[in-house]
């Protein structure tokens, strides 16, 4: 009786601590919905604002920062980039997986170390590359980097691993090959962990901020993080619009967590480790 009640107590304790950390965590997110919604006057000077005020949500889409190409050169940027990566990673992945040849491991090993190569360090390489492909100052300087992932590769080759044997045993015995293997049977058991995957990756491009900055001139190629450079200005910052402009950002980050966040917990779980 004594321990239940100890245990309930730590229990009631934790999520009491949860909550609270969780409270702060959205703070950030509270005030920047209240300040889009305030008057420049109101920003510094109180928390929530005295009438809603649409002004900065208008002009981030009429005014003279023209938001929308952004937004779309996002959208185009992170779709391509998510769905290539996905199905690349999953190919790969299954060659890890289900397929035997000799000096997978290794192969797998030096692939994954990869992941300890600091990003910055290939910047000119990259720009070398991407100017020699006459793809420099486009947009596939951005998409086709994306589509090639080492994180999705080891966590989707993680899931394919917790796939028993016998299946894909049966199946070769019963004459598929390979490819009808991966398409038929793999990909179909893989929903939650390519959701996850889908999710996670789209979030990474949808915020790239560093090689937009690098790869990217003009600004009709903008995405979404440089055009909120537009919002600061030579003197101040245009906090309003920043703001309303970050609200209109995070949209499609809420959707696609909304409508993926069933798979999330059952494609991580399922991606662990496995020997």
């Amino acid at each position: 009786m004594f321990r239940t009640t100890k245990t309930r107590s730590v229990k009631l304790s934790v999520t009491i601590l949860m909550l609270i950390a969780g409270l702060f965590m959205i703070v950030p997110f509270l005030w920047m919905l209240s300040t889009s919604f305030q008057t420049p006057s109101e920003v510094f000077r109180q928390w929530l604002p005295s009438k809603l005020d649409w002004t900065s949500h208008k002009r981030i889409w009429t005014g003279n920062y023209n938001f929308l190409p952004y937004y779309l050169n996002s959208i185009k940027i992170a779709v391509i980039g998510t769905a290539g990566a996905v199905f690349l990673s999953a190919f790969a992945a299954y060659g890890f997986a289900r397929t035997k040849f000799k000096g997978r491991n290794t192969l797998f090993i030096v692939y994954l170390s990869m992941m300890m190569i600091p990003p910055q360090v290939v910047f000119v390489p990259k720009f070398i590359l991407f100017n020699w492909l006459h793809i420099y100052n486009t947009h596939w300087a951005l998409i086709l980097p994306a589509m090639f992932s080492i994180f999705g590769v080891f966590m989707l080759r993680q899931f394919f691993l917790s796939i028993p044997n016998e299946i894909t045993e049966s199946a070769l015995l019963d004459g598929a090959g390979h490819f009808r293997i991966f398409f038929k049977l793999v990909l179909p058991l893989a929903k939650p962990a390519l959701a996850t995957f889908a999710i996670i990756d789209f979030s990474w491009q949808w915020n790239d901020y560093e090689n937009a900055l690098v790869f990217l001139q003009s600004p009709k190629l903008y995405t979404i993080p440089l055009g909120l450079q537009n919002f600061v200005l030579e003197n101040n910052v245009d906090y309003n619009g920043m703001m309303a402009a970050s609200s209109a950002a995070i949209i499609p980050m809420i959707l696609i967590f909304l409508l993926g966040q069933k798979y999330i917990i059952q494609g991580v779980s399922s991606s662990a480790v496995k020997g």
